[in-house]
């Protein structure tokens, strides 16, 4: 079984691969918090962000399908604002009945809606072409260059290493599972039990894999302390950052300003 599929990383030589890791993560945090920062129902500014960010992907050479495939993630998240449109006062735009009760459904409220689904959706866009971009190694080093908290980054690395930790253990217990489980050639003849046996036996191995996932961080953690790990994302010392890059860093953030200041203006 392989694991490779956990990381989002595309070796590439795009304009976008070959920007300065440090100065990918501050326009990319930048452009989320554009994002959210922007006020409701300001459609022309959420427009030329997904140009913007479309612009981006096509640079990157990731192929805007891969990323407007993978930005489908958000949808299940934003699902959890859909009560705005029944719950924020304002313009009826129309109303049903559900059996004794009668629902309402706001302008203003589907508007917050539609505005939180565009910005969710955007945002991941945007995270999509960074880790995509970005080696994570790259990344937690750009993190440190700008100051985030060393116990912060501390988190991220590990809690993203330890996916691949637990990927494997699986992929152990599944690969110990199909050995043990034997298959009739018999028609009509089908392995395993009923239901309720394949849900204890699935439960015996998520408590098998929850037991063997701390047993392993433990050992792994232990190999780190004893190789001097002290919480810090280290590496090799980036580059100085090319006037290329601030050029583009300085043009980003500027922009990114301007289309706040302009979505205040008109619909602050």
């Amino acid at each position: 079984m392989h694991i490779h599929f956990l990381d989002p990383y595309r070796a590439g030589v795009s304009l976008i691969h070959r920007f300065d890791p440090r100065v990918k993560f501050v326009l990319a945090v930048a452009l989320i918090l554009t994002n959210a920062l922007i006020p409701p129902g300001a459609w022309p500014v959420f427009i030329l962000l997904f140009t913007l960010i479309l612009s981006i992907e096509i640079l990157s050479e990731l192929g805007v399908g891969y990323v407007l495939k993978r930005s489908l993630l958000a949808i299940p998240f934003v699902l959890a604002a859909l009560p705005l449109i029944f719950t924020v006062s304002g313009q009826a735009l129309f109303s049903f009945s559900v059996g004794p009760w009668v629902i309402t459904i706001t302008y203003p409220g589907m508007e917050r809606f539609i505005s939180i689904v565009l910005k969710s959706w955007l945002s991941v866009q945007v995270a999509i072409v960074l880790a995509a971009t970005t080696s994570f190694p790259d990344l937690l080093v750009s993190m440190r260059a700008v100051r985030v908290p060393r116990l912060l980054v501390s988190i991220f690395g590990l809690m993203w290493r330890y996916l691949f930790v637990l990927a494997d253990e699986a992929s152990r217990l599944i690969r110990a599972r199909a050995s043990r489980s034997g298959h009739s050639n018999l028609p009509n003849t089908k392995s395993g039990g009923k239901l309720t046996w394949r849900a204890r036996v699935t439960g015996g191995m998520a408590g098998n894999l929850f037991l063997r996932g701390i047993e392993r961080s433990d050992r792994i953690y232990m190999a780190m302390v004893s190789r001097g790990y002290d919480g810090e994302a280290r590496s090799m010392p980036f580059p100085v950052i090319r006037p290329s890059d601030w050029i583009v860093l300085v043009l980003g953030l500027s922009l990114l300003v301007i289309l706040i200041t302009f979505a205040y203006l008109f619909w602050g």
